[in-house]
């Protein structure tokens, strides 16, 4: 028997078809992410947080009419920042992107914002930046991307450490490719109490968390977050190369919700706007009774993700918590 493996890259984008651009702005201490898909790609979404923030996410819904969607955006900026949505929707138009209805091509773009708003940078803009920041990230569309304070990620915080943004891949046995993309600014914690260790630990692969295992001692089961209610959200993609419909991407957006709340603690509050969206490039068929292992791999990604997005993050000016390669190895 073959075990999963991460990709080449242990990005998203191991999935082929699919390219990530990150745009971020260092005084506002925001970003967007975009998720590109080389063609249309078959999409589900499913919200489990109490707060969200969404574009074009009712057309996601497996009765829905709109098979596909081109791209989608994680952003920055509360409300705000669903504007970077109609960034990337007018510049793929510009390339000829769309749904055809009749002589005209319409872009389908969903999104899904954090709020970052309260953490540090300068909001006091004469005009929304995230149209901009949307168009930016789509032109730096590419296979190979920054994690950690970066894209949607740049102004993420979590329970007491900077967040970010996070990716990870696994290979199944049978050559299906699984990929995970987030951006992590949960009410809740990622590491156990004050320690560097991640809840994710269990599902560590080549040390792509620092090797450090399980906590010596055992963590508290009831963590107080350290951040203010209602400045929250946890926002994801997985992904994968298996031809799917939309009530299986929908399902497998729901399997993935599970390593959302194994690598943060607590997950789904009232407080948080935790969304994750599924998203097919129909390479490959999806043999039968490969669904289970489908979702679960798709778990296990986005757990690692979740857990590398804080590893990555790094100090920038007018920062209001550390991040965790600051964190002193002996803290409990």
């Amino acid at each position: 028997m073959t075990l999963p493996r991460p990709g080449a890259r242990n990005l998203i984008t191991d999935v082929p078809g699919l390219s990530v651009g990150n745009a971020r702005d260092d005084r506002v201490k925001t970003g967007v992410t975009v998720l590109l898909g080389d063609q249309p790609m078959v999409a589900g979404v499913h919200v489990m947080g109490g707060a969200p923030g969404t574009r074009e996410t009712d057309l996601l819904a497996p009765d829905k009419m709109v098979q596909a969607v081109d791209a989608l955006v994680l952003s920055g900026g509360s409300a705000f920042g669903l504007a970077a949505g109609q960034g990337v929707m007018d510049a793929l138009a510009a390339r000829g992107r769309g749904f055809a209805v009749g002589p005209v091509r319409v872009p389908i773009v969903p999104g899904a914002i954090l709020f970052d708003l309260i953490n540090g940078g300068d909001k006091d803009w004469d005009e929304n930046p995230y149209p901009a920041l949307g168009r930016s990230a789509l032109a730096a569309c590419a296979e190979d991307f920054a994690l950690g304070s970066e894209g949607a990620g740049a102004g993420a915080l979590v329970a007491g450490l900077k967040g970010g943004l996070g990716s990870a891949s696994l290979v199944l046995e049978n050559g299906i490719t699984v990929g995970a993309l987030v951006a992590v600014n949960a009410l809740g914690s990622v590491t156990m109490g004050k320690t560097r260790h991640f809840w994710a630990a269990p599902f560590e692969i080549d040390g792509e968390l620092g090797a450090l295992g399980p906590p010596p001692e055992a963590p508290p089961m009831f963590p107080v977050p350290l951040k203010s209610l209602g400045e929250a959200t946890t926002i994801a993609i997985v992904a994968t190369d298996a031809t799917l419909t939309k009530p299986q991407a929908t399902r497998l957006a729901t399997a993935a919700h599970d390593g959302l709340a194994r690598a943060i603690v607590p997950a789904h509050t009232p407080h948080d706007g935790d969304l994750v969206f599924a998203a097919s490039t129909g390479r490959q068929a999806l043999p039968e009774g490969a669904a289970l292992e489908l979702g679960h791999a798709a778990a296990l990604t986005l757990s690692r993700a979740i857990a590398r997005a804080i590893h990555a993050a790094t100090p920038q000016p007018g920062d209001l918590l550390p991040c965790w390669s600051q964190r002193a190895a002996h803290s409990g």
